[in-house]
């Protein structure tokens, strides 16, 4: 009887451990970016800045980032720390930090 139940509580580990890698490595890349932020709006919780081109680019902020964007403004430097699909693309911000006296 204890042969089949390490057998069983064994595959149940194993199957929890590889849910948890595939879950990191469905979320995809993340890179940092420090930049200027251009807008805030708090109703559809995204972000617009200066992206690495100098363009505005707009991505919605994800998670715990969304305490840390209810005090930002127009005009704070702040490093983004972006989180890309597969193709490299934005699919939003996972943390925000405000880098002071710049």
């Amino acid at each position: 009887m204890r042969k089949p139940m390490l057998f069983v509580i064994a595959a149940l580990v194993a199957s929890f451990i590889l849910g948890q890698v595939t879950l990191v490595r469905a979320a995809g890349k993340s890179h940092d970016i420090t930049t200027q932020v251009v807008s805030v709006d708090l109703e559809k919780k995204t972000i617009t800045f200066k992206n690495d081109k100098g363009e505005n680019q707009t991505a919605p902020v994800m998670g715990k980032a969304a305490e840390s964007f209810k005090t930002l403004k127009a005009g704070d430097k702040v490093v983004l720390t972006c989180t890309d699909n597969e193709k490299g693309e934005h699919q939003g911000i996972s943390a925000i930090k405000l880098v002071v006296g710049y």
